[in-house]
């Protein structure tokens, strides 16, 4: 006697194989059986003719640790009825331990208003522990971010590290390794990492090479930059040997468009040569974004104190504004989603700010940052078409969300979050697979499942097979769809009919239970690193 067979379904086990018709059954919290079941029981009978058995998709981009999701919110509802069941924090170099000291945690106050939150640990293991008695719907695991290192030894300060820091950022990272995190994140983009040098980065990725983690970039430049830094990230896998994931990897603005061809072609030399690299995409043509990214570099140095001190002083705000005159970026298509101003804002684009207040597009930005104290979210539609198919297509691509978890309810906070928050997995099923057929299932549910898994060293976990843990969807491939708009995101997605996790059930007929089955996800560690 089972406790669940799931029978007569098409299986995809996430390795990009054949799918196959057959039964599944679940003992526990794995896997127990994949086969020929007919003439066997359970204590729960799932009938799923004419649905598909896969395993439950891996999002490694996710921020609901960073947003705060996990604590606000454990159940992460968006996240479950698109199938996910493991999500990885930690990301664009912003996690939320190890922690130099309780000021850290200011790095992801471009995300969350810091002043209605309460933490009470320091190390990677306290904080795992700390997940832990939250008791998540789904299973977490953590990088590092290198920001949340950095600033905790240098503060607001923009410079070069010393000796001595990076001495501490490398033990911090260490001991972190030790204590379960599955890799190092970088953001370089962002204000407190943009001064960080490639071998302050590779020092810290030989560390993580040592503990056979994974290191993850948000690169340097989306834009005109793009090859440079796609080029660099590289260069740090070739010299240590670590394993590569360049996050939600995008050719920002009409005029770069072009540079995502050669971006790709990087990416398979670097495979070629035998570097195992890959990268996420999420299928949107819209980014999120913090608004302040797109100012020219030399106002955020500093941090954001500085920023909005310069933005005040009458000569330099003259300045900045020439600066972003002269830039190519497209102004037109920004969009505010959250800010701390008036909740009507919220649904605004600049350019109808602007026709409102008579100003220019680049006065409404600065003012706007200026009264909301820096802390505006943004959607932008700057991405090619084309290039998101390019990106989901690609054989070294791995499908996630660069998002969080949210309940419907969340809407009533007045933010317009992105609509890859509820549905990016579903989306690609629908969109990319079923009506246009630009990858096929089996691939589709590899880039969700098993590769991301195997990447990021999740053991027994994003493969059908048995032995594995049981995380493990039924759904009708005629009915998944996303239903998340820009304009409207706040709609779970439809079709997941099945999600158990660790072999409870989580999802059942399309609702969520009430059962929080996730298992924080810790690096396997040896005995000999003690």
């Amino acid at each position: 006697m089972y406790d669940i067979i799931i029978k007569n379904g098409t299986v995809i086990d996430g390795t990009g194989k054949k799918k196959f018709v057959a039964d599944l059954a679940i003992q526990d919290d794995r896997i127990a059986f994949i086969g020929d079941l007919h003439n066997e029981r359970a204590k729960i009978e799932i009938n799923a003719a004419g649905k598909y058995i896969t395993p439950g998709f891996v999002d490694v981009n996710n921020h609901s640790d960073t947003y705060w999701r996990i604590f606000l919110d454990p159940t992460l509802e968006s996240l479950l009825y698109q199938g996910v069941t493991t999500i990885i924090g930690g990301n664009c170099g912003s996690s939320l331990a190890p922690l130099a000291n309780h000021e850290v945690i200011r790095s992801i106050q471009k995300w969350v208003d810091i002043k209605k939150i309460s933490f009470n640990w320091l190390s990677m293991k306290e904080f795992l522990a700390e997940v832990e008695q939250k008791k998540l719907a789904l299973n977490f695991g953590t990088l590092v971010g290198h920001g949340t290192l950095r600033r905790g030894l240098v503060g607001d300060e923009v410079r070069d590290i010393s000796p001595a820091e990076m001495k501490s950022m490398k033990k911090m990272l260490t001991t972190a390794m030790k204590e379960g995190a599955l890799g190092f994140s970088t953001g370089l983009v962002y204000t407190h990492a943009k001064l960080a040098s490639s071998r302050e980065i590779a020092e810290l990725a030989e560390i993580v090479k040592k503990y056979d983690g994974v290191y993850t970039t948000h690169i340097r430049g989306e834009g005109s930059e793009l090859l440079r830094a796609v080029e660099e990230a590289i260069r740090i896998a070739s010299e240590t040997g670590v394993r590569l994931q360049i996050s939600h990897l995008k050719a920002m603005g009409k005029k770069n468009w072009k540079l995502m061809e050669e971006a790709l072609n990087l990416i398979e030399t670097a495979r070629t040569g035998g570097l195992d690299v890959h990268f996420d995409v999420y299928p949107y043509t819209a980014t999120g974004s913090v608004l302040y990214i797109i100012l020219p570099d030399w106002v955020t140095e500093g941090g954001r104190t500085m920023m909005l001190s310069r933005l005040k002083d009458v000569e330099t705000r003259k300045r900045v504004l020439k600066e972003m005159r002269q830039s190519d970026f497209d102004y037109s298509k920004i969009n505010i989603s959250i800010s701390a101003l008036d909740k009507t804002l919220n649904r605004k684009s600049v350019i109808e700010l602007a026709g409102i207040q008579s100003k220019t597009v680049e006065e409404v930005i600065l003012d706007i940052l200026i009264a909301s104290d820096g802390q505006v979210v943004t959607t932008m539609d700057v991405l090619s078409e084309k290039n998101v198919d390019k990106g989901v297509m690609n054989p070294f691509s791995i499908i996630s969300s660069n998002g969080s978890g949210y309940s419907v309810q969340h809407q009533e906070t007045g933010e317009m979050v992105h609509p890859r928050n509820f549905g990016t997995f579903p989306r690609v099923l629908a969109t990319y697979v079923r009506e246009r057929s630009v990858v096929g299932w089996e691939e589709a549910i590899a880039k969700m499942s098993g590769r991301p898994a195997q990447k990021f060293g999740l053991s027994n976990r994003g493969i059908l097979t048995e032995g594995n843990f049981a995380d493990v969807l039924v759904f009708d491939p005629e009915v998944i769809q996303d239903l998340a708009t820009v304009e409207d995101p706040y709609q779970y997605s439809q079709g997941i009919e099945y999600v158990f996790v660790n072999g409870r059930l989580t999802l059942k007929n399309g609702v969520i239970t009430d059962q929080r089955a996730g298992e924080v996800l810790r690096r396997k560690t040896s005995l000999f690193e003690f």
